[in-house]
């Protein structure tokens, strides 16, 4: 039986705040206040995940900012103001990002630049492992490429060795590579010890969450999708439109089946599978539908994905709380986030 993650079953992400933004004190002010998290907290959500980037926290020597850990503990505090837990994501380290157009290159290569990687867990374990009743870590968001997967084993596990040192109990969320794929899961390092949980994304089928993103090179801006389409018909327009996303897709040629709750149940068998063996709860840190996709096929999506966490038992902080593409708060979605809100 899967293991469950308690107190981190319905949450909320806080992206663009300290990370994907352009780290300056009007953003990290500003975009996220103490009405924020109890707005989140009225919604009935347990916790929240906070991205952070390392320049909030680090200058470009890697020395401390200190003005930038005060935003980290004023997170910590509102939420235990309003009863909510967190997960401290680091979403960025030197030399890394899941973003391309970061420009963050040569973490996987560079012992010293994942030397730098540890000292950055060092003091972020220094400073809230006191707080590991209601904080859990989360190493690195979205390994990309399976060629890293030796690596990054070796790397996290030697992180999670050092955070043992100051935080011998405190949770950590690992994840693997393909951006965090549930498909990953199987080539993770088994867990160091009972308190270390495996961690997936889920965007599927990224056609339809990621319909129009321009940040996805490959899928032509154009093209629409809906929850009414069958797998089938979805494949067919992107063998023609697309067809280098093919192995990507998580679709079905000729198949009449459509995006409904035992698709997701299908889709998550494997990793529930994997941490069941290997004695890990089960998280999903990120998903969700961009704004792009109509609001009703939006809350298809979410009542169909809802029913396979549910089903199973995974904990999980939908991609996001405010903007970002995907936004909550989006009016797009004022005459159904009230049925959203009921399927964290």
């Amino acid at each position: 039986m899967l293991k469950k993650l308690e107190g981190y079953m319905r949450g909320v992400d806080l992206g663009g705040w300290l990370s994907q933004c352009d780290h300056t004190k009007e953003r990290y002010e500003n975009f996220i206040k103490e009405e924020d998290i109890k707005t989140i907290a009225d919604w009935g959500a347990d916790h929240v995940r906070v991205p952070v980037d390392y320049e909030l926290v680090e200058d470009k020597e890697g020395n401390p900012k200190e003005e930038g850990y005060a935003y980290i503990q004023r997170a910590i505090d509102w939420c235990g103001k309003y009863g909510l837990n967190m997960v401290l994501d680091v979403h960025k380290t030197f030399g890394y990002s899941f973003d391309d157009g970061e420009q963050e290159q040569g973490f996987f290569e560079n012992e010293k630049y994942q030397e730098r990687f540890y000292r950055l867990w060092d003091r972020l374990a220094e400073r809230y492992s006191k707080y590991g009743d209601r904080v859990i870590f989360e190493l690195l968001n979205e390994v990309t490429d399976q060629s890293y997967s030796d690596t990054w084993n070796r790397v996290s596990t030697e992180c999670i060795k050092r955070i043992r040192k100051i935080a011998p109990t405190v949770k950590i969320l690992l994840g693997g590579y393909w951006n965090n794929s549930g498909d990953a899961l199987k080539d993770l390092a088994a867990p160091y010890d009972e308190n270390v949980v495996y961690n997936f994304h889920n965007y599927d089928p990224l056609i339809f969450t990621h319909q129009g993103a321009h940040w996805v090179k490959d899928l032509p801006k154009e093209l629409r999708f809906s929850t009414k389409q069958t797998l089938g018909e979805m494949y067919d327009i992107i063998e023609k439109n697309a067809p280098e996303m093919l192995d990507m897709t998580h679709l079905e040629k000729g198949s009449d089946k459509k995006i409904d709750a035992e698709y997701f149940k299908e889709r998550f068998a494997e990793p529930v599978r994997i941490a069941e063996e290997r004695g890990s709860a089960l998280y999903c840190g990120e998903y969700g539908v961009i704004d792009i996709a109509s609001p009703e096929d939006k809350l298809e999506w979410y009542r169909d994905i809802h029913e396979a966490f549910e089903f199973y038992g995974i904990g999980r902080a939908t991609w996001s709380y405010k903007e970002m593409n995907f936004g909550l708060t989006d009016k797009k979605l004022d005459n159904v986030r009230a049925e959203i809100l009921k399927l964290l």
